[in-house]
């Protein structure tokens, strides 16, 4: 009975082992679909963020290293098959063992809570990257469902395309027009949240080119899947002409155009505004902010919590 309990612990070891190359195989091969942008950065906010994660990580591995290797080891150890193993059924208290069990992860703990708060003061969001250098200002609102990024300088608005020059900062202004968003570029940065009534910042900058992945993380309804959006880091010469085509489009997003696009849709293609009504992203913020219920988002409310 002892030998066949010994066997059957063994295989369960080895059955979790394998379990766990799996696991973190099918992690892998996930990044290599997905690009892993999160572990391949393109911008100096998203590489501060995963040299965080991997510092976070090593910390932790000073006890998950040792937990593993001792549970392979008292594993072997105390075998059914083990005659020489040591049973001590009376053993309570060693106070060398309680001293590594209750201080090392303290002193972990301790460690990274020193490390995290720097960071997070140094990956403040709402602080510019570069104070030298002119950001491009964009104002991001959250719809029912797709984003609407509105360029109040180049008097432009796109619908689930938001660019940007290679090099230059970007702050963005979020705000929803509907129910709680959260607005994610993994390749550039972490999320920040989009609430009705209320406006947040996110400073961004690409240093190389590309297309990047953005979309809404946090559930908002039926069409959540679909609330996804185009980012492009360009050339100076490739963003003045993606502004130039905005302006070509004829199309103008007033009060009314815009009321039309509110209204819940999915898969929306990319649509360019060469003109935008001004005042439009304060009065999409003011209409949630004086206590008026009926004109508060309900729509998605309803479709979330079914």
């Amino acid at each position: 009975m002892i030998v066949r309990h010994a066997r059957s612990l063994r295989w369960n070891t080895c059955a979790s082992a394998a379990v766990a190359v799996a696991g973190l195989a099918l992690l892998c091969g996930g990044c290599a679909v997905l690009d892993g942008p999160v572990l391949d950065p393109k911008g100096p906010i998203a590489l501060t963020e995963r040299n965080l994660l991997f510092k976070a990580v090593a910390i932790m591995m000073i006890v998950i290293i040792p937990v593993f290797i001792m549970a392979a080891v008292f594993t072997r150890y105390f075998r059914g098959t083990n005659r020489k193993a040591r049973y001590t059924p009376n053993f309570d208290f060693y106070w060398p063992a309680e001293i590594v069990v209750w201080s090392i992860p303290a002193a972990i703990v301790v460690w990274l809570a020193l490390h995290l708060w720097a960071n997070t003061y140094k990956l403040d969001p709402y602080a510019p990257i570069d104070p030298s250098m002119k950001p491009v200002q964009v104002q991001a609102i959250a719809q029912d469902w797709k984003w609407l990024f509105v360029y109040p300088e180049h008097d432009i608005a796109v619908v689930n395309e938001l660019a940007m020059p290679v090099g230059t900062p970007v702050s963005i202004t979020i705000t929803s027009d509907t129910v709680m968003n959260s607005l994610v570029i993994p390749a550039l940065g972490g999320q920040i949240y989009a609430m009705a009534g209320m406006q947040t910042r996110l400073n961004l900058l690409a240093d190389e080119t590309g297309k990047f992945w953005g979309r809404n993380v946090q559930y908002s309804g039926t069409g959540f899947a679909n609330q996804q959006f185009q980012t492009l880091s360009q050339t100076k010469e490739d963003f003045d002409a993606w502004v130039e085509k905005a302006k070509q489009s004829g199309k103008v997003l007033d009060a009314a155009t815009y009321e039309k696009l509110a209204k819940p849709s999915e898969k929306v293609p990319v649509t360019y505004y060469s003109g935008v009504e001004p005042g439009l992203f304060d009065r999409i913020i003011s209409k949630y902010s004086h206590g008026d219920s009926d004109r508060m988002p309900h729509h998605s409310t309803a479709e979330t919590t079914e």
